[in-house]
């Protein structure tokens, strides 16, 4: 089994990586220090399978990495992360650009043209960015058995073999109805999403709901 690196301590890093680490996986989550006490915490939660350092060494640890930091510095994230530990391998990108400066609902740093994911593979190129689970809440991220019938997932991406792989892992969380968008472009769609997502959640009063796509 692949070692996997989370970038990022919040509840999607604790969330994904807690869920990697029951399914057998070795797991470092990374921060800017190698003390933090969020990835401290959770590493001792998680046993001998969970370790933490900084973002550069986890990605230098990780076969396959999570990027599960806020949106607006993901960039400055993986510069922390090194290229040399990026090289080659699959970011599975689950972050949002999500613009909070003027308050609530947030607004979109990066969008119609552009995405989050076109701009991390444009700016690392050796990197397969995979973009999947940005438009989903945590807890469902991990768990989709937590709806009746957990709707669809979305994944996209310019490497074929990436997709599939971590289509794979996704299915392994229990995800069946997965939608394979195409190349990365497709990220401009479904991060545009999350204003809706966002509106939703203040409508139903819960972030325990998905999207299904009905034909």
């Amino acid at each position: 089994m692949k070692n996997i690196a989370i970038l990022g301590t919040g509840m999607v890093g604790d969330a994904i990586g807690t869920k990697l680490v029951s399914l057998g996986y070795k797991v470092k989550m990374g921060s800017r220090t190698d003390n933090n006490e969020k990835a401290a915490a959770w590493s001792d939660r998680n046993g001998s399978l969970a370790s933490h350092g900084t973002f550069a060494d986890a990605a230098s640890f990780g076969e396959l990495i999570f990027n599960c930091t806020s949106g607006q510095i993901s960039l400055e994230v993986l510069q922390l992360a090194g290229r040399e530990n990026l090289q080659g391998k699959i970011l599975v990108d689950v972050a949002n650009p999500l613009d909070f400066s003027k308050g609530m609902p947030p607004s979109l740093s990066v969008c119609n043209t552009d995405s989050l994911g076109e701009v991390i593979q444009r700016q690392f190129t050796d990197l397969k960015v995979v973009k999947t689970l940005n438009t989903l809440n945590c807890q469902l991220m991990v768990n989709p058995g937590l709806l009746a019938d957990p709707g669809n997932l979305f994944i996209c991406g310019n490497d074929a073999a990436a997709k599939n792989e971590i289509t794979g892992l996704l299915q392994s969380f229990g995800w069946e109805k997965i939608i394979d968008l195409g190349d990365i472009t497709a990220a401009r769609g479904t991060e545009q999403l999350l204003p809706v997502w966002v509106r939703l959640m203040g409508t139903l009063g819960t972030p325990i709901f998905n999207f299904s796509i009905v034909q």
